[in-house]
């Protein structure tokens, strides 16, 4: 008997609910796994619900259909490859995160996920019930196989208890997110072949799912912890990978290599959005275009996710609108290619003056008046949206996001923001990236596609009279890195003052980043980039009069 085992890995993107549609996906790869001679099809984590499918696995229904689902396609193995195959499993009164065995026609075995994630954006310990009892290990050609899912590898608990079962090697589906520090952490801290010496086959899902994205970036590592990297990040595809029992080592003709720095943080982004629109069905999206970075930025992503004929951008301009906004504004869209218009919204703020003027009858103006502009612009694209479908992208930053500068139901209001979770520093950062390169797979134009003027001029709201952002803020790398400090690290304040910072901002900026946090519940999801996200990462309470003294 060989000792050899062929394996087809499908990077594949999979939508949460679709369970017509991903048992389609999995027997067009199951026929690709049968033309190429493979032994087995593996596909990744809740594959035919869907990753993270949330408390959709608490409906009875959405369970029953998705092992339906998964028994119609074990039949059809009969006479060909064996799969292996993501699914919630009720059995016992119990519901399992399972990967289930599918050969010669039937369900021929099952595994159970042992280490249910309970942090950060993971909360499956309240929908999921940990597998228990002996490590079921499958064999194929001679070869025992163990199946490790996710998490199960991240910890030593699951591939040693697999390894003493006797597996040779390890199968490992995953539902793993990126973010920009997840390739150094797969690559140091997975724990099969570096406690146990067993190989490991990593097949990841590709996609945006609400505010996570999945990058694929499927490979294989031999005994020796030697990597070959099978497939790249941020596309699907497959690859037939040969694993040697006789020599533990993988082998294969498909090579990928991985995108890294300002690149990998804009193509994830794409991809969220982009998945975002479509699997929600929008025709395409429009957005209000200021004239400053998010905007464009924004623009750019959207150009480059789902192509210039799909993004519709507004200038909505006001009395206190620049010459050069309005130039720069026009600009930008021409060298992005898509739809520009102008609508004037000083009408509709001279109507409101005139609504409110005996109740705001010997008061000043302030920041009421500035919003008022700000909630025109949202009434205007959201009239847009209904009349038209187009969702509304928002355009906002985690540095403004943090600290409340933002106009709640203004800029504030929308189906979606692609820069949620990078601070205003990155977005200059990847505005200037984009301008010098074309990411891998974006249908937008190569060159300068943001005017350079938009990049090098200081921020405003245009909201009164020579405004500026650093009125009211300190210089956004001082911010950016007191946000940092406060949000992603979690630091006291005194450790951010020892590093040099004035204790009287951060002291201020602490006490925004608290006060805002009523608003950051009432904004639109966006894809998680860094390590702590706003959304699913963070969630402080909104009443809440602590301050670190």
């Amino acid at each position: 008997m060989s000792k050899d085992l062929k394996i087809l890995a499908a990077q594949l993107n999979p939508v949460v609910g679709d369970i017509k549609g991903n048992l389609a996906l999995a027997r067009q790869a199951y026929v690709e796994a049968r033309e190429a001679g493979a032994d087995l099809l593996v596909l990744s984590e809740l594959f035919i619900l869907g990753y993270p499918a949330e408390d959709l696995v608490l409906k009875p229904s959405a369970v029953e259909l998705s092992m339906a689902a998964v028994e119609l396609l074990g039949e059809e193995t009969a006479g060909g490859p064996a799969v292996l195959i993501g699914s919630p499993w009720a059995a016992d009164g119990k519901l399992h995160n399972a990967c289930v065995l599918l050969q010669d026609g039937q369900i021929a075995g099952r595994y159970d996920k042992r280490e249910l994630p309970n942090y950060g954006v993971f909360d499956e310990k309240r929908i999921f019930d940990p597998g228990t009892g002996e490590m079921p290990v499958f064999t194929f050609n001679g070869i025992r196989v163990g199946v490790a899912i996710c998490e199960d590898i991240w910890f030593p608990r699951v591939p040693s208890a697999l390894h003493e079962a006797g597996a040779e090697m390890l199968i490992v589906p995953n539902g793993s997110p990126w973010r920009r520090a997840v390739q150094t952490e797969r690559h140091t801290t997975f724990s099969a072949w570096r406690k146990t010496g067993v190989p490991y086959l990593f097949v990841n899902q590709v996609g945006g799912q609400d505010e996570l994205v999945f990058d694929g970036s499927s490979y294989a590592v031999d005994h020796d912890g030697t990597e070959h990297q099978l497939m790249g990040d941020f596309e699907t595809g497959t690859a037939l990978v040969t694993y040697d029992a006789k020599t533990h080592r993988f082998s294969s003709d498909a090579v990928a290599t991985l995108t890294t720095g300002w690149e990998a943080e804009y193509r994830a982004a794409v991809l969220a959005l982009g998945d975002y629109v479509n699997k929600n069905r929008f025709p395409g999206v429009v957005l209000g275009m200021s004239g400053g970075i998010d905007s464009a930025l924004t623009a750019a992503m959207a150009v480059d996710a789902l192509g210039a004929e799909r993004v519709w951008c507004v200038m909505m301009p006001s009395k206190y609108t620049s010459s050069d906004s309005l130039d720069d504004a026009k600009a930008c869209a021409k060298m992005l290619g898509c739809r520009y218009d102008i609508i004037n919204i000083r009408p509709g703020v001279d109507a409101l003056d005139e609504m409110l003027s005996e109740q705001f009858a010997r008061t000043q103006p302030d920041t009421t008046e500035e919003n008022i502009q700000s909630r025109l612009r949202a009434v205007t694209l959201m009239a847009l949206s209904n009349k038209f479908g187009h969702m509304v992208v928002t355009t906002g930053n985690k540095s403004e996001m943090a600290v409340g500068y933002a106009t709640l139901y203004g800029d504030m209001c929308g189906g979606y923001n692609a820069l949620k979770d990078f601070y205003k520093t990155e977005v200059f950062e990847l505005a200037k990236w984009r301008n010098t390169a074309i990411p891998r797979g974006a249908l937008g134009p190569g060159g300068e596609v943001i005017p350079e003027r938009i990049i090098t001029k200081p921020p405003s709201a245009e909201l009164r009279e020579d405004q500026r952002d650093d009125d009211n803020l300190p210089p956004y790398e001082v911010l950016d890195d007191i946000l940092r400090g406060l949000v992603d690290q979690e630091e006291d304040v005194d450790d951010i003052v020892a590093r040099g910072h004035d204790a009287t901002i951060v002291r201020r900026i602490e006490h925004l980043l608290y006060i805002a946090e009523y608003k950051r519940r009432q904004a639109p999801p966006g894809v998680k980039v860094g390590g702590k996200n706003f959304g699913r990462d963070r969630r402080y309470p909104i009443t809440n009069r602590f301050r670190d003294d």
